[in-house]
Formats: C-alpha cells, structure tokens, sequence
C-alpha cells in the first residue's frame, strides 16, 4: 500500500512531511536545553553550584509546565473555536525560539533571566507540541494514525540527533581552542534556536488549517467561551470515558517515561560512575534509537492495534527499569538504555495516535490540549517521584529506578480495562 493511501483524501504526502518536520525542529530544544547541555551549565555556571542549584532548576521547568497545564486545554479550545491552530503555532514557536536565543545571555549572576527565559521557553515549546499534534487527525486515515505519527517522532529524534551533533561539534571546537563553558554554551544556545526556526519552515509553508471556525456570535467573549467549551468537556466526561481513562494511563506512564528523560544520565553517573563522555555518547546512541522505534513501532500499531501497541512498549519499560536496577557495569546498562530508546519513541508516538483515534472531530486541538495537560503533569510527578525516594532513602537510587517501573505497571493495569470501539462511538466516529 502506497503512502498516499494512509492519507485523508486531500492531503499530500509532502504535507505530512511538512507537518514531521516540526518534530524533526522542536526536539533539538529538549535534546539540548532540558536534557544534555543548558540543565548542567544553569546548575554550575548559572547557580554557582549551589546547594539549592537542581532545585532551582526543577523548580523553573515546573513552573513552565504548570502554566502549560493551566493554558493548554484553553488554547485548544479558543484553536477550535476560531480555526487557529496554525496561527498559534507560529506564535508559540516564535516565542520558543526567541527565548531560547535570549538564554545565550545568561552566565554567572543572571539566576533570574535564566529562570524567565526557561520557564518562557518550555510553556512556549509545550503549547506548540500540543498544537501540532492536533493536525494529525486531519492528516491520517484512522487505521494508519499510528504509522503517520510514529514519521513525526522518529523524524524528531533525528531532528534532536542533529541539533545536539551541532552543538557537540562546537563545544569540540571551542574547547580545543581553550574557551570555557560559559563562552561556548551561550553559542549552543544559538545554534539550537537557528536550527529549531529554519527547520520548522516547512510546517508553516506547507501545512493547512483545515479547520472552519464556528460561526461568530455578536457581543461574544471568546475567553469565556473557550473556558465554557472545556467545563463541558470535563463535566461529560463520562461520555468519554474511554479516552478520559487513557488520558489517566498517560498520566501515569508519561510519569515513569519522564523520570527516564530527566535523570537516566544522573543515574548512570551515580550508581554505575558514567563520566560526562559516556553519558553523550549514551544520549546520541539512544536518539537513534529512538527514531528506529518510532518508525517501527508506528507500522506495528496499525496491524496490532493502538492498546495491544501501547501494552508491549509498557512491558518493555518495565523490563527496561529492571535491567538498569540489576546493571553493576556499563554493559547492561547499555542495554538498558538502547532498550529504554526503542520504547521512548515508540510509546509516545502511539500514545498520540491514540488519542487522536479517540477525539471527536470538533474536538482535536481540545483534546490534545487535554493531552498535554496529562504529558505536563507527568513530567512533574515522574521526576518529583524518583528525587523523593533518593532523598528518603539517603540517595538509593537503584530503589527509585524500581520505583519508577511502577508507573508502568500502574499504566499497563488502566489500559487494560479500556474499550477502543466503544470509545470510538462515544466521539461520535466509526470503529
């Protein structure tokens, strides 16, 4: 079957690529900003090392991703409403990139323009990964929103790939040349807002709003409206509860897949004594293998089905989390890792899949609004988790690894009582 026929009638295979592109562009924010390179520099530089410095640095991103929660589902709902999702789109990207190259300002003293900037940053990012993925339902055919999704995440674990291979060359070079952190990261941060606007040029070109918005209604408060629009999809939810129930798995299991991102380098460092090469090397490796996952993955789910899919990844997870705990030297924890980057971008791509699968068609951008308000809290339960345990247990972190395979277990136990089908008629679309 050609790719054109995964497509929904009007839609061209190099707008689907038009829309991955952006994957490809946004992922080398959080492959360079929270993951690899500004995370360790704010600690150090920024905060001096300071007893409260990784404090304030979770702190911050928790703050982003509260704002997120409380904007998001609003967002879509005024996107539905008035047919915006490409206008917000380019508003939120402008923003991420702008503040993202406002960070190349920051060094040692500038503590609270670090922290607005980021905080800034990641809402900005946040609202636009919500955004986007509100198109796929317009750009796929329903049994192939796993495959067209799993182009998106593997595109942008290469896009991440690229932005942190730039930035790694640089550093490379800089410190050949005798420059300190505090003159070459600001360049990284440069380099990643350069990269995440030139290559989400394509989205933005060739992507359609597809959208009609509802008919205006003299004298009426769109805010007010937008805000009513989602009380009453929270208060019938029920009607949903299929996708509501999912929504909650997310929670869940985001958890478990976020703790992962945010403190795998800080467990290998830890327990199993990775020096700062190894942990880049480790996260290089893993970004290719994540994108493989995502691509494979997402041919797997529309053959097997969305829950069954989404069931495997969480079994691998949790084996994962087992292998990293048992790990006494690099080679299982490799394993693990490479493990860990199969699951990473094949469970998130059919997570997104799925909730498409599950939104009513007037509904996407405020379903996936809803989405992102499950994925944001996730990265602040996961991590809060995993640092309560180290913290409680005088810095075990092999108990918190286990820990955190519990989110999969509880997410694997919510899937199971779901019902697509029923959830499909529920959103008014056909099983």
């Amino acid at each position: 079957m050609s790719s054109s026929n995964h497509l929904a009638d009007d839609v061209r295979p190099r707008e689907v690529f038009a829309w991955a592109m952006y994957d490809f562009a946004n992922s080398g924010y959080t492959t360079v900003v929270i993951t690899a390179v500004f995370n360790a520099y704010f600690v150090s530089v920024i905060a001096g090392n300071a007893r409260w410095a990784t404090f304030a640095w979770t702190a911050a991103l928790s703050v982003s991703y509260a704002c997120i929660l409380l904007a998001g589902p609003i967002l879509g709902a005024y996107a539905d409403l008035r047919a915006a999702k490409k206008r917000l789109l380019v508003l939120t990207t402008a923003g991420c990139v702008v503040a993202t190259a406002l960070l190349a300002l920051t060094g040692p003293g500038t503590l609270e323009l670090a922290v607005v900037l980021l905080v800034l940053s990641n809402f900005c990012f946040g609202c636009g990964e919500n955004l986007v993925a509100a198109f796929l339902p317009e750009l796929a055919r329903g049994e192939a929103l796993g495959r067209v999704s799993g182009w998106g995440w593997s595109l942008g674990y290469l896009g991440g790939l690229l932005t942190l291979g730039l930035c790694l060359g640089y550093v490379a070079w800089a410190q050949a040349h005798g420059e300190q952190a505090q003159q070459f990261v600001p360049v990284t941060m440069l380099i990643t807002a350069a990269t995440f606007a030139a290559a989400s040029l394509p989205t933005f070109l060739v992507l359609r709003e597809r959208a009609r918005p509802a008919p205006a209604v003299r004298g009426e408060n769109l805010a007010r409206t937008a805000f009513a629009r989602l009380a009453q999809t929270l208060r019938h939810a029920a009607r949903y509860r299929d996708l509501a129930r999912f929504l909650v798995c997310i929670v869940f299991y985001q958890a478990g897949i976020q703790t992962v991102i945010a403190l795998a380098a800080i467990y290998a460092e830890q327990t199993l004594g990775f020096s700062t090469r190894d942990t880049i090397a480790l996260i290089l490796v893993v970004n290719v293998t994540a994108a493989a996952g995502a691509f494979a993955f997402g041919n797997v789910q529309d053959r097997l089905g969305h829950v069954r899919t989404i069931a495997l990844t969480l079994l691998l997870w949790i084996a994962t989390t087992l292998i990293a705990w048992a790990a006494s030297g690099p080679g299982l924890f490799w394993l693990a890792a490479n493990l860990a980057g199969l699951c990473l971008g094949s469970s998130q791509s059919a997570g997104r899949a799925l909730v498409a699968y599950l939104s009513p068609a007037d509904r996407l951008a405020e379903f996936f609004g809803l989405w992102g308000v499950a994925v944001k809290l996730s990265s602040i339960l996961g991590p809060i988790t995993y640092g309560s345990v180290t913290w409680m247990t005088g810095g075990n972190h092999r108990l918190a690894m286990l820990a955190t395979g519990g989110f999969f277990v509880i997410g694997l136990l919510l899937l199971a009582g779901m019902d697509v089908p029923r959830g499909r008629r529920a959103a008014g679309l056909s099983s």
